[in-house]
């Protein structure tokens, strides 16, 4: 029999009350249906959720997961934020960088603090399964989403994987005697040229970077803030980049929607 893609998403996904549980320190009890939680106005426009659980206050997680946290509490997260296509490599619950930008990604998305910290208003947000929506809705793009800062994954509509992004600063800057603004300019691309390394420019070293509007390119890099900081490129951390070629994600000619 053939496993489709909801099937194996659905088996990954932790239930929003065994993740409070966990979260809360308390053993994870029976799921019960509730109601789907209402949005506010301002939240439902930015990102819609998938399978949207509205938590009691009493289930609310007491317990706060940072990077240096392991165990299962780390783990069920962990799993939430793989399911919903927030990546951070393997699950393996221990909260590491990769964790915490995922995490970053959510609270961007979300509208709150972006301190990379699980506590109470994120762990709510990750379990009512807060993500982003698409722009495009056929064939494979990769959607550059400017307001919340991350990048996205999509195929015919639906949002794969999510990606912790920094883009242009807004800043001017002077390079090579000109003036310049560092801005991630808005429109339809395609990936047209790649390094498979570290590309040195007059700006600094990008690595594995993967052009789509002359020198601007989505390429891995030390700092990834939780702010626009670049000169106009789209930043992702090493690890991310590392898994964008593995996973031939940004190949020649793809898509790139900068919006």
């Amino acid at each position: 029999m053939t496993t489709t893609r909801r099937q194996v998403l659905a088996a990954s996904v932790v239930p929003a009350a065994a993740l409070a549980s966990l979260l809360a320190g308390a053993p994870a009890a029976q799921a019960v249906p509730v109601p789907t939680a209402v949005a506010s106005a301002a939240t439902a426009t930015a990102h819609r959720a998938a399978a949207p659980v509205a938590l009691p206050a009493a289930t609310a997680s007491s317990t706060t997961l940072r990077v240096g946290s392991k165990g299962k509490a780390v783990l069920a997260a962990q799993k939430r934020l793989a399911a919903l296509g927030y990546w951070l490599g393997k699950p393996d619950g221990v909260y590491g960088s990769a964790t915490a930008h995922a995490v970053i990604a959510l609270q961007k998305v979300a509208g709150l603090s972006r301190d990379g910290v699980l506590g109470p208003r994120t762990a709510k947000a990750l379990a009512a399964g807060t993500k982003p929506t698409a722009r495009s809705k056929h064939g494979y793009a990769a959607e550059v989403d400017l307001r919340h800062q991350v990048l996205l994954m999509v195929r015919n509509g639906h949002v794969s994987l999510i990606f912790d992004a920094s883009t242009g600063s807004g800043r001017y800057y002077t390079s090579r005697g000109r003036l310049h603004h560092a801005v991630t300019p808005k429109g339809t691309y395609h990936v047209y040229y790649v390094v498979n390394g570290w590309d040195p420019g007059p700006l600094g070293r990008l690595y594995r970077p993967r052009y789509f509007n002359g020198g601007i390119a989505v390429h891995g890099y030390p700092s990834v803030p939780s702010t626009p900081a670049s000169h106009g490129c789209v930043r992702v951390t090493l690890g991310a980049m590392d898994y964008i070629w593995s996973a031939k994600l940004l190949p020649m000619g793809r898509t790139v929607i900068v919006r």
